[in-house]
């Protein structure tokens, strides 16, 4: 049989090899709302020799990267682990193996992201119901109190703090609602875990997802999931599978739990960096953490009040983590940004959905957040504009 001749079109030749060497990425500040820049210390262990998913060193670097993310996210819940994916990934994990066809899901939305939970629980068949705020407002306990009355759902979607708009929505007493009402709580902390205060257990949280590219200094790729007992509960009660292999984890929980038994090939390289980002956090300690984050981010917002720049959150709700600042009337916002990545290489990232053109998300995260980082920023604006 003939072999077919190999096509020389794609440009892969002497030439192109010679004109593009090796890979050489610029670097950035990235004070987007993510990914922020990796602390040296996680690049450094990313790189390191691959083992098997299986081998011992492995499994062992498996139960310390759960252990400190329970100590991270606050929580004795037995089911913690990271997702092989993105926080979109953990995301959608989080409303695959809860809901069933036809299960009622309120869903609390004032961004982006809220929006996003709706989405994916409709592709799931639930019953999805919503409240609905302003994007930068939060929900009063009221308002989450009267909607568990009147809807009576199975589970509640709630972002903490949502990327979109740079809000912080208070959670303290909004599991204790869901539990009287027989009702589980989905959380989203993507822009919260590791800088922003967040108490699991204590705030009766059923279900949280997060990234690893935001407060955590970790590259994208790797995302953490926590689940209660009551969640698991409703879990292993389905009466059909869980409509997404990938994210079954009932399936995905025999790997990380005690049997350690082969589901998928996990990201090795990720889990490295994600333990060294972790053992940072634990390093530092989450209080002392959590107040580097809110000294800078008053630091950031001093400055831009300096500079005649408006926040679109009221102070009181405003994010430690991630900043929407109002674009000046007359003012280029993207021309703006452009010139910030030319000129100085720092990025930050316009508004999404309703706030497109009408703010800028400047975020201060994990590695990012130090006041040098901030000055350097606030100059970099200030010759800009």
């Amino acid at each position: 049989m003939n072999q077919p001749s190999i096509r020389t079109d794609y440009k892969i030749d002497d030439r192109w090899r010679l004109q593009t060497g090796q890979l050489n990425v610029s670097p950035r500040f990235l004070f987007g709302p993510g990914p922020s820049n990796a602390h040296p210390r996680v690049l450094q262990a990313l790189g390191m020799v691959q083992v098997g998913h299986l081998d011992p060193q492995f499994l062992e670097i498996m139960t310390e990267v759960q252990t400190l993310l329970r100590y991270a996210w606050q929580t004795d819940n037995r089911f913690t682990i990271p997702v092989s994916g993105t926080g979109s990934a953990a995301m959608e994990a989080g409303l695959a193996n809860l809901i069933e066809p036809g299960d009622k899901v309120l869903i609390a939305a004032n961004g982006y992201f809220g929006l996003r939970l709706i989405d994916m629980a409709q592709r799931y068949r639930a019953e999805v119901v919503s409240i609905q705020r302003p994007w930068g407002e939060v929900f009063s306990k009221a308002e989450i109190a009267g909607a568990l009355e009147q809807h009576r759902p199975k589970i509640l979607g709630i972002v903490h703090a949502e990327t979109s708009t740079g809000a912080c929505q208070p959670l303290e007493g909004i599991g204790e609602l869901c539990r009287d009402h027989d009702c589980l709580l989905l959380v989203d902390t993507v822009t919260s875990l590791g800088g922003v205060p967040l108490f699991i257990d204590q705030w009766q949280i059923d279900v949280a997802y997060s990234g690893s590219q935001k407060c955590l200094s970790c590259p994208p790729g790797i995302a953490p999931l926590t689940m209660s007992e009551r969640a698991l509960e409703k879990l292993n009660a389905r009466k059909d599978k869980v409509a997404n292999w990938y994210l079954d984890m009932s399936l995905v929980g025999s790997y990380w739990g005690s049997e350690r038994t082969y589901h998928h090939t996990a990201p090795i390289n990720m889990n490295y960096a994600l333990r060294e980002a972790l053992r940072l956090v634990a390093e530092e300690g989450l209080e002392a953490r959590w107040k580097r984050h809110r000294r800078n981010a008053e630091m950031l917002w001093e400055g831009l009040g300096r500079l005649g720049l408006e926040c679109h959150v009221p102070h009181e709700h405003r994010l430690s983590s991630l900043t929407t600042v109002k674009i000046p009337e007359g003012v280029d916002g993207k021309a703006v940004q452009k010139r910030l990545l030319e000129e100085f290489d720092i990025e930050i990232a316009g508004g999404l959905g309703e706030l497109a053109g009408k703010v800028w998300r400047i975020g201060l995260m994990g590695y990012n957040s130090h006041p040098a980082k901030v000055s350097m920023l606030l100059k970099a604006l200030e010759t800009v504009l």
